[in-house]
């Protein structure tokens, strides 16, 4: 009896620890997947490095900041945080030393990440990434910025202890998820919502005012980013549920495409999220109210396009067009669906800031091809052969064709700026010469 007994429960004990192996394998793929959702590789990983294990530089109002290493490598990366001290320094910004970390990383966001999910990601980066010992470079940030205490302050007044996201009763499921993703892992609102001067966002959720998600204050790494909500000039109002889908998805649908900083959010994010999450996601930004109610849509107007058919280019800017643009955006500005970008109606030429406009006419953009759309969609750079006023003249025209009614106009002075802004990023004085038209 006692012979047939021992194997039994060694069976028994078997199957427990492999039903337990595959719950901790299941816990890790989870907290992959949510990884993925919070685009960490993004900022965690520099050109050519070892995934999560730091080093990207990134420009601040305040200096260049250097990313750590989020491996879990015991020497210099969290190898020996804890539970606790991960979801510290994930949703409060406490580093385990104590030292209070940049905004750079955004823990207001974060804070709203439920237990379930959190713990999903620690388990993630403490068994499913490769430890990788990499050197952690200070921030280039000049005193007295540089000192870590002011920033406790500035968490305690601007980063309050936010609560993890709980649905309001009754709420719609899908909107639900959608609101926990763009809130939370998604981060949305780190790119898309205007800063005060003391640098936070202006607000963190809808609920908080219609500044969330309304397009940020300032250009980020020579891009502005749009707003999202349901503005019918510069926002989405004009835009269904499935465009929006189709661009999360893909980087494109069949008004635009993803440039700048966006290509990596499609790239390394959503292209491998759910269609379910998708489609929360799209829903819940359709579902934001306007930040000017009495803001003017667009209406088309062909009479540039007749011009430019009968071989008219005398505005300002026109021949620069029809030489440079027309070929991919043709002479009506509406563009080849899920290639070239219609311009015409196009919210980014209509947003008030034409950073973005004249960064990718001087240096150009590339979208990857990603699952489902394995093209590549390349814009060229024309800064090498513009000069600053044919870029502001080729800018303004766009912004003001087709029904297009850009209020403010562009200069060469404005183009000079952002031409030396995209140089100095690029780090290099020989591009700087390269791209300086006289």
């Amino acid at each position: 009896m006692m012979k047939m007994l021992i194997p039994a429960l060694m069976l028994g004990m078997t199957t427990f620890v492999a039903a337990a192996e595959d719950n901790g394998a299941d816990l890790i793929k989870r907290g992959e997947y949510l990884a993925r959702a919070g685009d960490c590789v993004a900022c965690h990983t520099k050109m050519g490095g070892e995934s999560f294990a730091g080093g990207l530089a990134m420009a601040t109002p305040i200096g260049k900041i250097y990313s750590t290493n989020i491996t879990p490598d015991k020497k210099t990366g969290i190898g020996d945080y804890s539970y606790d001290d991960f979801q510290k320094a994930v949703r409060h910004g406490v580093a385990k030393n104590g030292d209070t970390l940049y905004p750079a990383m955004p823990y207001p966001s974060y804070a709203v990440v439920n237990d379930e999910d959190m713990h999903a990601l620690y388990a993630y980066f403490m068994h499913g990434v490769k430890p990788v010992e990499a050197e952690n470079r200070k921030s280039d940030i000049p005193w007295p910025l540089s000192m870590r205490w002011p920033l406790s302050i500035w968490r305690g007044l601007f980063a309050p202890d936010v609560k993890a996201f709980q649905a309001i009763k009754g709420q719609d499921a899908v909107l639900a998820r959608g609101q926990y993703l763009v809130e939370g892992l998604g981060h949305c609102g780190a790119c898309h919502t205007p800063r005060s001067l003391t640098m936070q966002e202006k607000a963190l959720n809808d609920g908080e005012g219609s500044d969330y998600l309304s397009g940020s204050s300032s250009p980020i790494d020579g891009f502005t980013a749009n707003n999202l909500r349901g503005d019918s000039r510069d926002g989405l109002g004009r835009w269904s549920e499935d465009d929006l889908t189709q661009f999360l998805r893909y980087g494109r649908n069949d008004r635009t495409a993803a440039f700048g900083g966006m290509t990596e959010v499609v790239q390394h994010s959503l292209q491998h999220l759910s269609d379910e999450d998708i489609t929360a996601i799209a829903r819940y930004l359709k579902s934001l109210g306007a930040k000017d109610l009495n803001q003017v849509g667009f209406t088309p107007d062909d009479k540039v396009a007749k011009a430019l058919w009968k071989g008219d280019d005398s505005k300002p800017g026109a021949s620069v067009y029809v030489d440079s643009c027309a070929a991919c955006h043709k002479t009506d500005g509406s563009g080849y669906k899920r290639f070239f970008p219609q311009l015409s109606g196009n919210p980014v030429v209509l947003a008030e800031d034409p950073t973005s406009l004249i960064h990718i006419v001087i240096s150009g953009a590339t979208l990857p091809g990603v699952k489902g759309a394995p093209s590549a969609i390349a814009m060229p750079a024309f800064g090498w052969r513009l000069n600053d006023q044919q870029v502001a003249d080729v800018v303004n025209f766009i912004r003001t064709s087709w029904g297009n009614t850009a209020k403010e106009q562009v200069s060469a002075s404005d183009v000079a700026k952002v031409r030396k802004n995209d140089a100095e990023q690029q780090g290099s004085v020989d591009i700087e010469k390269l791209t300086e038209v006289k």
